[in-house]
């Protein structure tokens, strides 16, 4: 969500660091929170104006009206405020419906004033720009302030000055008071603007001759706005609605959302409730909240929540398993119900996300049983067949009964199935994958086909439900007359004024998109180009609709893509400007730009008049950016949809982006080919629903626009609604609205003066809000009300008073669409044309696989490392267990090279020798190449490879060459003479024995160290044993000839594998005879190679020469002469 509530401590925290004004602000910063748990003695010191003065002491807890409920203390002194604290804090309290705990207080200097002296301001935001609202007399008797205030528009980037604060809102206030608020008033807005606040109001705010006390302050600010205002904000914590608990997993879900790119949201409504939910998509989570409510379920409803934005399978099982823990902790009377529900998903691998939940139910098995859980489950989208397999079967293996369905069930149906209210079909066999629907095999003649399911699992009698005949009446007469008519901020006259208050100046087209529409696609989303092309491919278009991409992050080039069965290239381009420049046939953007590059990128491509439509895709903008993206659009005649949206589908034509998901999907909604029925609605998921619902109901879609989630989408409801008016295919039009915002009272005033003639069928949905005690912020940043106008409930009947066709719930809108369509086959209106199979599209080689319907052989295999989990995991061992088990390099090293957990002294003697090994100075061969290459000027990596390529059997590479010689001496039985006596006759060196410096007399430490440890430590040394016996031969002839490191290293090795336990003989063998130990000389001097690098860089020595008279130069004779 965008706009959040603060605590009244923060938001006046923000106010006295921020606010610039020549206004006295007294009392900056003179504030004391206190709970249950403060220590008052240390309160004290902190804040010594405690002790000395009188003081106010009130709940912070988002409490409205607090002075009228008793819940202000004031005039105290800091005994008088104990006790005042003592009666309340830790009680339970009503608020309205809301019950709740008082836990956090706050405490501030009482101010001495009269009834005179205070004053009202507030600052919202809306649509068209920030309203002030002022009123002479503030305090707990204000009364309805939106009667009585005076009131000021800000338009969207334009300034607040004090000359017209103090003539539009400050015509009741005494002269000497005027420049005094007008300065605060401005510095107030400003404070507003930048600290991106939605809501900030002051109750009273009050001006002495000493200056102005802000006494109680109750604030918004856009939570999305974070990566602007950090710096200003710090870190902000957000409290719970009051009567509504903050619970430690709900902190956790919001963390793991913030991480993450996909959306993660948790509220607990009820732990005890026996009704829980796991759904996707902020649209669909609130219908399945919706109609659990409907149903009667609203007391046992335990949670609100979704999961959407295509989370990963861990990220999936971490919110999973979050919930099972959640509603495993108190059992039921009648057990309980999981509802994992959800809407037909544009691009979220739905079997990815289940097998997420799936491994979730595994772990939770034992208890989930215990607690008599039983779980439903209804999912399309993306490789949903696998899911609900996956699914399916968990049900089978742990005997939790688990009942799976499809998109051929009504959404919302499996909720009457958990609640009882419906029975439980047996359920066909699901589809193991969607290849069936890549070629096209159907040969029905028309449409809708009669083979069509309805949209529920079982039939329902004609005469449940009775939708509204379009009418003429006049205003209703209803109870709901005064809060609906006049609405607060909205035009009530005739809407083509309502149209001309917008500002819009330029003419926006009411077709948006044609068979021959040509979109640049920002950023590289490539899947989603891929979408693209496959849909124009599959709708018989002449040529992609994809003319470019614009990706600032690499050089221009060309990216490929299918074109149907044959690859086609796609320009790239750097800026926005080449792009348009090249492409002038282009009109549509599709900005897939992040939240925080998605506004400057919009601002520059709507400078371009070829432009004349954008979606923004990107979730999270700040709606200052937004308002500031509508205002320009309107002023350029550019329709916007988004942000926060999938986009939009005119089917045979162009889609946006991932909009109508897989190919599968396109082809089951008959997407391909144009219907008779236009649609706009909020959600993106539940956009794809309603192409489901419209394609078993109808004869399909003829276009489908998801506004946008956010509170002020670059386009409206009606703004479509009335380019489907005036577009002929359209026959009739569906909105599916939802709670929060007024826009859907402008279809009602578009019908009752004629505008809107075409058939409506409407449903908002939020219902449920009315039902709930406290406020419950939905998945959608504008699924919120902040009157009763803006409510589910209160839209639905205005719209039905206005003649549109609502439905009951949500669960009959397919009756419904399907009465209003029938009738108008019924009358002529719509005539179904006959089906055309379209083209078939070969699927791509990643999503066959993805489904299981290929195999090849793999190009190489590994078997030491994975990371295409989210961990990775080394030879079967995840990374933070190698940390949490302090593993260390050696420990690494057995992992990756010799697949086993070693035994700690083999991980200690393998770090052991990657020490001793690292360098031996820069006279031997390696490092001197390293350090000739980097005086070359050479980079690292060739400098090190210089060096790394010296290592052989003459240097370094004895490890090897010494393990094999000594192994095989010993095992073949040889006695150390009779080894050492062959060796000579063979003509043969013996690998690892032998110094140029070091000798029996000047021992080599490194030697040493290894052979006290080794002998310490190991369990068995009989080949090291044997090596130190043929040393004492070679010493006795030279001394000089001792075992030296590579050959200690090399003996002891080999040791170590055969003696340790972890391998067999030959397994041993096989890594002596690979290479493996010289691995560990190659691995320890790199550190010595890459020393020596950057010890000459950093000396900043010059190329190397090597001098003359250090080489003896011998030509032949003739050649000297």
């Amino acid at each position: 969500m965008s706009a959040k509530a603060i605590s009244e401590q923060t938001g006046k925290e923000f106010l006295y660091k921020h606010i610039c004004t020549s206004a006295a602000v007294q009392n900056r910063f003179r504030y004391a929170s206190v709970t249950a748990e403060t220590d008052w003695q240390r309160l004290t010191q902190e804040h010594p104006w405690l002790l000395t003065e009188r003081l106010v002491i009130k709940p912070d807890q988002l409490i409205k009206r607090r002075g009228k409920l008793g819940l202000v203390g004031i005039n105290l002194d800091l005994e008088g405020v104990k006790e005042w604290f003592k009666a309340r804090v830790m009680r339970e309290t009503t608020v309205g419906k809301a019950k709740g705990v008082l836990k956090n207080f706050l405490i501030e200097p009482f101010v001495p004033h009269t009834q005179e002296e205070e004053f009202y301001v507030c600052i919202y935001a809306t649509r068209e720009g920030d309203h002030v609202l002022f009123h002479h007399e503030g305090g707990v008797e204000v009364g309805d302030v939106d009667a009585k205030a005076l009131r000021l528009l800000v338009a969207v980037d334009e300034k607040l000055g004090e000359k017209q604060v103090m003539e539009k809102l400050l015509t009741h206030v005494p002269d000497e008071k005027k420049q005094v608020l007008a300065s605060f008033v401005v510095g107030l807005f400003k404070l507003y603007e930048d600290l991106y606040f939605t809501y900030l109001e002051i109750n009273p705010i009050v001006v002495t001759k000493d200056g102005v006390y802000v006494l109680d302050m109750a604030a918004k600010i856009d939570a999305t706005a974070d990566f602007l205002c950090k710096a200003k904000w710090g870190d902000v914590e957000f409290p719970p609605p009051f009567g509504r608990e903050a619970y430690p997993e709900e902190a956790y879900i919001a963390d793991l959302d913030a991480k993450s790119g996909a959306s993660l949201k948790l509220t607990l409504l009820n732990p005890c409730g026996r009704i829980w939910t796991m759904v996707a998509g902020g649209g669909a989570s609130v219908v399945y909240s919706d109609t659990i409510c409907d149903l009667g379920g609203v007391d046992e409803l335990a949670n609100y929540g979704e999961y959407s934005g295509a989370p990963s399978e861990q990220q999936t099982y971490d919110y999973a398993k979050t919930i099972l823990s959640l509603m495993t902790r108190e059992k039921h009377t009648q057990g309980k119900v999981l509802i994992i529900g959800g809407s037909i998903a544009n691009f979220t691998n739905v079997a990815a996300t289940f097998k997420g939940i799936v491994r979730a139910i595994k772990d939770f098995q034992c208890p989930l049983k215990e607690h008599e859980v039983t779980i439903f489950v209804r999912r399309g989208g993306p490789n949903y067949q696998e899911g609900l397999r996956v699914m399916g079967e968990i049900g089978k293996t742990t005997g939790i009964p688990i009942h799976v369905f499809g998109t051929e069930t009504h959404m919302t149906a499996i909720v009457g199935m958990a609640l009882g209210h419906r029975p439980i079909p047996n359920q066909p066999p699901m589809d193991a994958h969607t290849a069936n629907f890549l070629l096209n095999a159907s040969n029905s003649a028309a449409t809708p086909a009669t083979t069509r399911t309805a949209s529920f699992s079982e039939p329902k009698t004609s005469g449940e439900f009775n939708p509204a005949k379009k009418s003429k009446a006049d205003l209703p007469a209803d109870s709901l007359h005064s809060i609906l008519w006049p609405l607060k901020n909205m035009v009530t006259g005739d809407w083509k004024e309502a149209q001309a208050s917008s500002g819009c100046s330029g003419a926006k087209p009411t077709t948006l998109f044609r068979k021959q529409t040509k979109a640049i696609v920002w950023g590289m989303q490539t899947r989603a180009v891929q979408g693209m092309m496959d849909f124009d491919y599959v709708c018989s278009r002449d040529e992609p609709s994809v003319a470019a991409m614009v990706y600032p992050f690499t050089g221009d080039h060309k990216q490929k893509f299918y074109w149907g069965h044959k690859e086609i290239l796609v320009p790239v381009y750097k800026n926005m400007a080449d792009a348009v420049k090249k492409h002038p046939e282009v009109d549509v953007l599709i900005s897939f730009a992040s939240l925080r590059s998605a506004f400057d990128s919009t601002m520059e491509s709507m400078q371009y008049p070829q432009i004349h439509t954008i979606a923004i895709i990107a979730e999270g903008i700040p709606e200052a950016h937004t308002r500031k993206i509508i205002k320009m659009a309107d002023e350029k005649g550019v329709t916007i949809i988004g942000p926060a949206t999938v986009g939009g589908i005119k089917p045979g034509c162009f889609k946006i982006g991932n909009t109508g998901g897989m190919l599968d999907n396109i082809l089951a909604s008959k997407l391909y080919r144009p219907g008779s029925v236009a649609y706009v609605s909020r959600s993106g998921g539940m956009s794809n629903e309603l192409n489901n619902i419209i394609s078993r109901t109808t004869d399909g879609v003829y276009e489908g626009v998801a506004i946008g989630g956010d509170r002020y989408p670059g386009s409206t409801f009606m703004d479509h609604v009335l380019r489907y008016q005036d577009t002929p295919g359209v026959k009739m039009i569906i909105v599916l609205g939802e709670i929060g915002g007024t826009e859907e009272y402008k279809i009602c005033q578009g019908i009752r003066e004629g505008r809107i003639t075409k058939p409506v069928v409407c449903w908002c949905i939020g219902t449920c809000a009315t039902m709930f005690a406290s406020e419950v912020q939905f998945g959608h940043a504008g699924a919120c009300a902040n009157q009763a106008s803006e409510t589910a409930v209160a839209k639905n009947q205005a719209l039905r008073d206005a003649g549109a066709y609502v439905p009951k719930s949500f669960d009959e809108l397919g009756d419904v669409i399907k009465t209003v369509y029938d009738d108008l086959v019924a009358n002529g209106t719509i005539v179904p044309a006959q089906e055309v199979p379209p083209p078939t599209v070969p699927m791509d080689y990643s999503w066959a696989r993805e489904l299981g319907l290929i195999r090849k052989p793999a190009s190489f295999m590994t078997s030491i490392c994975d990371e295409r989990g989210q961990e990775l995991i080394y030879a079967g061992m995840p990374i933070t267990e190698v940390f949490k088990e302090e593993m260390g390099l050696g420990g690494v090293l057995g992992l990756l090279w010799f697949q086993r957990r070693l035994p700690r002294y083999a991980c200690q003697f393998i770090e052991m020798c990657l020490m001793v090994t690292a360098d031996h100075g820069p006279a031997v061969s390696g490092a001197h190449n390293t350090i000739v290459c980097a005086r070359a000027g050479k980079d690292l990596i060739s400098s090190l490879t210089s060096g790394l390529l010296t290592i052989g059997d003459r240097f370094g590479g004895a490890l090897d060459a010494a393990a094999k010689q000594f192994s095989k001496a010993f095992d073949s039985g040889m006695l150390p003479m009779e080894f050492v006596n062959k060796m000579k006759k063979d003509g043969k060196l013996i690998m690892g024995i032998g110094h140029r410096v070091k000798s029996i007399n000047n021992p080599d430490m490194r030697v040493q160290i290894l052979k006290d440890f080794v002998k310490q430590n190991f369990p068995s040394t009989q080949l090291l044993d044997y090596a130190l016996d043929v040393e004492k031969i070679t010493t006795s002839k030279k001394p000089n000839l001792i075992l030296n490191v590579d050959g200690f290293i090399g003996v002891a090795f080999v040791d170590l594998l055969r003696m340790c336990g972890g391998f067999t003989r030959d397994e041993a063998d096989e890594f002596v005879e690979i290479g493996a130990l010289n691995g560990i000389f190659v691995l320890g001097r790199s550190m010595g190679f890459i020393g020596h690098y950057l010890d000459q860089k950093r000396l900043k020595q010059g190329l190397y020469r090597h001098p003359w008279d250090d080489i003896s130069y011998v030509l032949p004779e003739h050649m000297s002469m």
